[in-house]
């Protein structure tokens, strides 16, 4: 794994997503790492693996060895600390998301997640630990001269890790930085455990330190020139090379050391392109080995001749609603996605059951004929003349993926029904990611600068309303923005540091509509986030990363104007009593 003359390897890292304390770019982190020539390197993030997806596709198409891991806050009663973990492996991953969606789930404390150590038995398979340098409950014992205290707690982490779990050693010119390098040190010659350095990366370049410090006080609601603000970081926490680290350790060359044989020892593979489809619940189907193939196909089939019995278009021949039947189900099935439409018509027929409003179907679904006889649309594609292959075509393998609007009012009951249908722990919302926009940036930027706020949003109301801007663009396209960047020192600081930080990710929020449902517990493939004192869940991946490692989307969007047609169809019934049997969907389109 190693490039000649390497004999380090960073195994704590923050990207952007930790939103807290980094301003990590995943793809300029890569071209930092090549230019090095570092073999490997490791994504730890606060308390998540959002970034894992984006991170891994990065590494691989750089030459570069993904680590994954993460580094999680402990709590034990009053007491917070940091314990950093590593997979080895599936089992480790497995392990590792169950952790954190246990943190998120059930360990929330002043809107921070954190686990137990408990929690950890039974759970560290797969899974490499280090202390948690000055932050764990090792390091702050020894800073505070505790030897005593410092091997108790060591022995207890060796106890559930075993020869997994390292001391780990940091050198980035904070306070208790020596102190706890000395007593790990004696700690590990008296007990035997390995030790590690690492360098806590919140930033590629010495010079990034400023805008680090911006982003930790955009968080955290302070200004920069705040005495009385905590300095928890120091300007060494950049990427440093491998030479600068021989350097700083040259006294402990083997905790380098280490650091390249964890690295070697961590071998995940993240499965991406293959799909896992969830299973649709067919009644009696162990006893009389029914597939959902032969379930979709039959009740396709009876369904069709139900309505080629009843109001059909006369011009359209019965043979042809036959024929396109078939050659979808074809198409359906062979592609392995007929589980997928007997769910979307299975929640859509209980919406409808239970007084929720559905749309009549749109998009590229409504051309399925398939779809049109399950009730999953309303639009006859033949009549409408609307081709299926827009939707699937087996020269172009996607997944399927049906929009569908619900009334607002009742669509989270509809959620509802699936996650108590297909297990809560299968079924979940999926989380989206907010960014430090233009306008929004220079805000921050000025806020921490300290600047008065009508000179700030005297810049901010400079920046166009045009989608999609940038502090570049509106530099360009803004002739006083750029004048006044130009000729005030005040306001070249604080633009250049809103373009430094425009971008970034700031916090985590939930996608209007989807939702996905996994054929086994969602930590299997994703852990699960839930907003500070939330009641719902949501995967750590967004949208395109779940997708990527093959769980199924489905979309459920509501739709106000649904509930503004049910309302008024409701006033009608009530008022109107030759109208009171009205229902919307039998209204003729012409």
């Amino acid at each position: 794994m190693t490039a000649a003359g390497q004999n380090f390897v960073h195994l704590n890292l923050h990207t952007e997503y930790s939103m807290v304390d980094s301003v990590v770019r995943i793809p300029a982190l890569m071209k930092k790492v090549s230019e090095l020539g570092m073999p490997a390197i490791a994504l730890t993030d606060f308390n998540n693996l959002f970034a894992l997806v984006k991170f891994y596709r990065a590494a691989i198409k750089a030459g570069i060895k993904p680590i994954i891991g993460a580094d999680l806050v402990v709590r034990d009663g009053s007491e917070e600390s940091r314990i950093l973990l590593l997979c080895q492996n599936r089992q480790g991953y497995l392990n590792l998301s169950s952790l954190i969606s246990r943190g998120y789930l059930h360990g929330q404390h002043q809107g921070i997640a954190s686990v137990q150590q408990q929690w950890f038995e039974g759970c560290t398979d797969g899974l490499i630990a280090l202390s948690g340098a000055a932050r764990g409950d090792v390091g702050k014992a020894l800073a505070a001269g505790d030897l005593d205290s410092a091997e108790q707690a060591s022995q207890r982490w060796r106890a559930l890790f075993g020869s997994n779990y390292y001391l780990e050693l940091q050198r980035t010119g904070r306070e208790a930085d020596e102190a706890v390098v000395a007593g790990s040190v004696k700690l590990a010659a008296a007990t035997g455990m390995p030790v590690v350095a690492t360098n806590d990366v919140r930033f590629l370049e010495a010079d990034h330190f400023e805008g680090h410090e911006a982003r930790v006080c955009i968080h955290h609601g302070r200004i920069l020139n705040d005495s009385r603000r905590p300095r928890d970081y120091s300007d060494q926490q950049y990427l440093r090379s491998t030479d600068e680290m021989q350097t700083l350790f040259r006294d402990l060359p083997e905790a380098l050391e280490n650091s390249v044989e964890i690295a070697r020892r961590c071998s995940l593979p993240v499965t991406l392109g293959e799909n896992f489809l969830p299973s649709f619940p067919l009644p009696g189907a162990t006893q009389n080995g029914v597939t959902e193939a032969d379930h979709l196909r039959e009740r396709s089939t009876a369904l069709l001749r139900d309505y080629l019995q009843g109001q059909r278009p006369e011009h359209i021949p019965e043979q042809e609603y036959q024929q396109r039947l078939e050659r979808e189900l074809n198409v359906i099935i062979g592609m392995g996605f007929p589980g997928y439409f007997l769910i979307v018509a299975d929640f859509i027929q209980w919406a409808r059951q239970n007084g929720v409003p559905v749309g009549p179907g749109r998009g590229s679904g409504a051309g399925s004929l398939v779809a049109f006889v399950l009730g999953i649309t309303r639009l006859d594609p033949l009549e409408y003349e609307l081709l299926f292959e827009r939707f699937l075509n087996p020269e172009r393998v996607s997944l399927p993926d049906f929009d569908i609007d619900f009334c607002m009012d009742g669509r989270d009951r509809v959620i509802d029904y699936v996650a108590e249908r297909y297990g809560r722990d299968r079924v979940s919302q999926i989380i989206t990611y907010g960014t430090m926009a233009a306008k929004a940036v220079v805000r921050d930027a000025g806020r921490v600068l300290g600047h008065p706020y009508g000179f700030v949003d005297t810049l901010a109301k400079l920046i166009p309303m045009d989608l999609g801007i940038t502090l570049d663009k509106a530099l360009e396209q803004e002739a006083q923005l750029q004048e006044r960047y130009e000729q005030e020192e005040e306001v070249k600081t604080l633009l250049d540091l809103g373009r430094f930080l425009e971008g970034l990710v700031r916090n985590a929020g939930k996608h209007a509509g989807g939702v996905v449902i996994a054929p086994s517990p969602l930590t299997d493939f994703t852990p699960l986030y839930s907003e500070p004192g939330g009641d719902s869940q949501v995967t750590q991946l967004d949208k395109d990363d779940v997708e990527s490692i093959g769980l199924v989307k489905f979309d459920f969007l509501g739709l106000r104007t649904l509930t503004i047609v049910d309302q008024a169809v409701e006033i009608i019934r009530t008022t109107h009593q030759e109208w009171a049997d009205l229902d919307i969907e039998r209204i003729p389109l012409d």
